[in-house]
């Protein structure tokens, strides 16, 4: 995966809401009491008359194009050639910029003020493994890799199915 373009997909027909992403995470990055790299949270919605909790593992998604890299007016958040974005603490202000550029709410600051947020575990990728939010979740629906391999895998899972139709637009009957 190494200089490839990774992004990160979830997939919530498989979220369980068992938290494994949500400890694994706080495991692996020494977490005190309090910041959470990933969080699950619960929807109650109706589907198809009946109503269903469909839960959404909330990691940073590492966007194309990351509005809180450009958000952020001390140059603390970069992205690698792979995609993953950081940030540095040590040039971090503490403006909260980036927490109001994210449109999904990820950004977090520590008890020092600085901001904090998932890596996607970049020291795994380089070393070719998953993140510990993937690689802890027993239902695998935290995807990681290229569009291409999350493709490849999506359709491997949902091929031929209901899903896949409504989704695909009929593609997946070869249409």
């Amino acid at each position: 995966m190494k200089n490839a373009q990774i992004t990160l997909y979830i997939d919530t027909k498989r979220c369980m809401n068992c938290r494994a992403c949500e400890i694994a995470c706080k495991l692996e990055h020494d977490l005190p009491v309090g910041p959470r790299y990933t969080m699950v949270t619960e929807t109650d919605l109706m589907v198809e008359g009946e109503p269903k909790s469909m839960f959404l593992p909330t990691p940073c998604l590492h966007c194309g194009d990351a509005p809180c890299l450009s958000a952020c007016p001390a140059g603390a958040i970069s992205k690698r050639s792979d995609g993953i974005v950081l940030v540095n603490k040590d040039k971090c202000i503490g403006c909260h910029e980036c927490l109001w550029a994210c449109p999904f709410g990820i950004p977090q600051f520590g008890s020092d003020g600085k901001m904090e947020k998932c890596t996607l575990c970049a020291h795994r990728v380089d070393e070719g493994d998953r993140p510990a939010c993937a690689r802890a979740c027993p239902a695998e629906a935290i995807l990681v890799g290229t569009t291409a391999e999350i493709s490849e895998t999506l359709r491997r899972r949902y091929a031929g199915t209901a899903f896949a139709k409504t989704l695909l637009g009929g593609a997946a009957q070869g249409r």
